[in-house]
């Protein structure tokens, strides 16, 4: 293999997930980076992959990009994984990737499970548009502005947590959205006790009080609606009018989607997109 970053994610479970580019990948590479070097070894003695692992976590000294720099100045393939799932998504490996990209190295992605994705395919909201937050701080005025981020979001959003902190977070999101706001508990995706808990935030604080969640969590919310976001909230109505646009479209017809989606009148929905 040629000298790149093989961006490569892994199961969040079930090794059966893994896929055949990811295999191949992983046997030829020289060097895998990876957050937990425990974790990873397991996996790569399931698909008999020798290559030579590295600990390239959120704390690690530059030495340790040093040393994957070193392996792709030699001309050898270097892959990065995460202890599950698709790397640089709430995982520290945005650095590694930053520097690789900086010295003009290829990144390739090497693409599979997320639990992001996962936990959307299976909520049962739509997911034309979401938004992830992935762990939130666990105090102070970020957390609260994130919190009510979600309470006043169009549109679903995504959050990770743990599992010991899920109580928690469930009680503070039904106090800034309300008791009676859709969500989704995916807990444990792809694995023997994988479970899908789907309800009002009420009910769910009120489930997980009584039988405190394990393992791996992913929450998903059901965004606020179009008339509470936009109509109510003209800032949103002018995140929405700027995404039409990034969208390509045009600005009569981004002003008319604007309009139906933010149940705005037409000559407000003009109004804001001519102003982006």
């Amino acid at each position: 293999m040629s000298a790149a970053l093989y961006v490569v994610a892994t199961p969040l479970g079930n090794l059966a997930d893994l896929s055949p580019r990811a295999i191949t990948t992983l046997r030829e590479v020289r060097l895998v980076a990876a957050e937990d070097t425990r974790r990873t070894r397991t996996l790569l003695s399931h698909i008999d992959a020798h290559p030579t692992l590295l600990s390239v976590h959120a704390h690690a000294e530059p030495a340790r990009f040093e040393q994957v720099m070193t392996v792709l100045r030699r001309g050898d393939a270097v892959a990065l994984v995460s202890d599950a799932g698709t790397p640089v998504v709430s995982d520290p490996g945005a650095t590694l990737v930053a520097r690789v990209v900086e010295e003009g190295f290829p990144v390739v992605c090497v693409p599979g499970p997320s639990a992001v994705t996962a936990a959307l395919s299976v909520s049962g909201f739509t997911a034309d548009r979401y938004t992830f937050l992935g762990f939130l701080p666990r105090k102070g005025r970020d957390r609260a502005a994130l919190l009510q981020q979600v309470a006043d979001g169009p549109w679903t959003t995504v959050l990770f947590e743990a599992a010991n902190r899920l109580e928690r977070l469930l009680d503070e999101l039904r106090a800034v959205c309300g008791a009676e706001r859709k969500a989704v508990v995916a807990r444990e995706l792809t694995k023997l006790h994988e479970a899908v808990q789907s309800g009002t935030l009420g009910e769910l604080a009120v489930y997980y009080a009584a039988r405190p969640a394990r393992g791996e969590v992913t929450l998903v919310v059901a965004g606020a609606g179009k008339v509470r976001a936009a109509a109510h909230d003209p800032a949103a109505a002018a995140d929405l009018a700027r995404a039409l646009l990034a969208e390509g479209l045009s600005r009569k017809d981004a002003a008319t989607r604007l309009a139906r989606e933010a149940d705005l009148p037409r000559h407000e929905a003009y109004r804001l997109v001519n102003e982006q």
